[in-house]
């Protein structure tokens, strides 16, 4: 729906005020948008309500007058699952931006969905508490739409994604009952798990206003090392000796060579004495709270990774430099999009294949024309191939690069792996689920959207 009628737009502004709906293009156009390359899909209107009894009126009248609801967070997603592609709603959840509670006593939280995870794991921080996951834009990304996606992160690889610390949510259904999914309790063995069905399920079946989390104790300590070799294909095979070797690192980050060389010039920073031969890069870091242990451990690590032709490794000597390595590779996204329009593919397959998937998106891209920069999660074998669209034709970019994609998910699957690991399907990625799964696996999943969502108002055209 590219507009509205003035009725309805007077029965929205009696549910949220006027000062908090918006018709005019300007705003719109921005909340049309989120990092799916260049795609643009703006609202009828955009409504930023702030109470559950709000979102539960506007989906009542969504409901009833069959108006589409595209729920948006910090328009940060990379798969399009945020864009308004049916036009009707824009919904803003972003003066849910309260962080409502934090029970010291039981290691948990209840937070609204609006609220930034970088602000809300400073705050459990200060009690000595920890929230692991981790996007790389979580100085900007909302919590809310972490669980929307499932969004790990660097930390994933040995604390696990967000699916993993959430124990229950308020969810507001397509008919504007309000429910909780499960219980505010570690084991819960009552009845469906319609929380963790919840969690990765991109707003498409139901929008989730209070989400209570599980935390953890804050390790005392943590060290970083960066290790230059002059393989990428090496860098991806030491990632599954240093797990063989007994070690589980609290973060482990592949970036090839353009990957640094990207970001060191997008934050105007010296690359790290990048070597002319250095071709790829493992970020590595164990956390604890024994500091001679983290020793050991860096130690054993040194060990597996020159039997892979490494270089001189980098250690961080502070918290300053810490910060400094962190900050080049959750920079990479956004300096590669700096350098053209791109197509962030969000591969996965078991870590020990993921030599044979970074050849095979090379051996792919050499195939169908295109460049490709990665980097990614290699601890979890997440690889982030970033497509370029450079000075690539549009009947190439539209149509050719979609059928070398095709190919590279193909051989992902046979690898035994996956074609998202942390970005979602949502718009972009939906033709590929076929891949995966066969015509009655994808029926299952649009019968269970059907329950919760009968008329296929609620984020339509997503994922199927």
């Amino acid at each position: 729906m590219n507009s509205l009628s003035a009725e309805i737009i007077t029965e929205l502004t009696a549910i949220v005020g006027a000062e908090r709906l918006f018709i005019d293009e300007e705003v719109r156009k921005e909340y049309g948008h989120d990092y799916t390359e260049d795609l643009s899909f703006p609202p009828a209107v955009v409504l930023k309500p702030q109470s559950v009894d709000e979102v539960s009126a506007i989906m009542k009248l969504a409901s009833a007058r069959l108006i589409p609801v595209t729920p948006i967070g910090a328009r940060t997603g990379l798969s399009g699952g945020a864009l308004s592609i049916k036009g009707g709603i824009g919904l803003s959840m972003e003066r849910f931006n309260h962080i409502l509670h934090i029970d010291e006593n039981n290691l948990q939280a209840t937070v609204e969905p609006g609220v930034i995870t970088q602000v809300f794991q400073e705050a459990v921080k200060e009690k000595g508490l920890m929230y692991p996951p981790d996007p790389a834009s979580k100085g900007s990304c909302f919590i809310g739409g972490n669980v929307a996606e499932n969004s790990g992160g660097p930390k994933a690889v040995k604390y696990g994604v967000t699916k993993d610390y959430v124990l229950n949510l308020e969810v507001v259904l397509p008919s504007g009952e309000v429910i909780w999914t499960g219980a505010n309790t570690l084991k819960n063995s009552t009845g469906y798990n319609l929380t963790q069905l919840m969690v990765g399920s991109e707003g498409t079946l139901g929008i989730v206003t209070k989400i209570v989390m599980r935390l953890i104790p804050h390790p005392m300590h943590d060290l970083l090392m960066l290790v230059p070799f002059a393989s990428a294909e090496n860098a991806c095979a030491a990632v599954s000796a240093i797990f063989k070797a007994g070690i589980t690192p609290s973060g482990m980050e592949f970036m090839e060579r353009d990957a640094i060389l990207y970001a060191a010039d997008f934050i105007g920073e010296d690359p790290m004495h990048l070597s002319p031969t250095d071709q790829a890069h493992l970020l590595i870091e164990v956390d604890g709270n024994n500091l001679d242990s983290l020793m050991t451990d860096c130690e054993l690590i040194m060990e597996v990774v020159a039997k892979f032709d490494c270089g001189e490794v980098l250690f961080a000597e502070d918290q300053a430099q810490k910060d400094q390595l962190w900050k080049l590779r959750r920079k990479v996204g956004e300096a590669v999009k700096a350098q053209s329009v791109y197509k962030e593919e969000d591969t996965v397959v078991p870590r020990y294949e993921l030599p044979r998937l970074l050849k095979a998106v090379k051996e792919v891209g050499k195939l169908y024309g295109f460049r490709s920069v990665c980097y990614g999660h290699a601890g979890d074998g997440n690889l982030h191939v970033n497509i370029l669209r450079d000075e690539m034709c549009e009947e190439d970019w539209n149509k050719t690069v979609k059928v070398g994609v095709r190919e590279l998910f193909e051989r992902v699957k046979a690898m035994g792996g996956t074609i998202s690991g942390e970005h979602g399907i949502g718009l972009v990625q939906k033709d590929y689920m076929n891949i995966m799964f066969s015509e009655n696996h994808l029926d299952l999943m649009r019968n269970i959207k059907k329950v919760f969502d009968p008329e296929g108002i609620l984020n339509a055209g997503k994922i199927f």
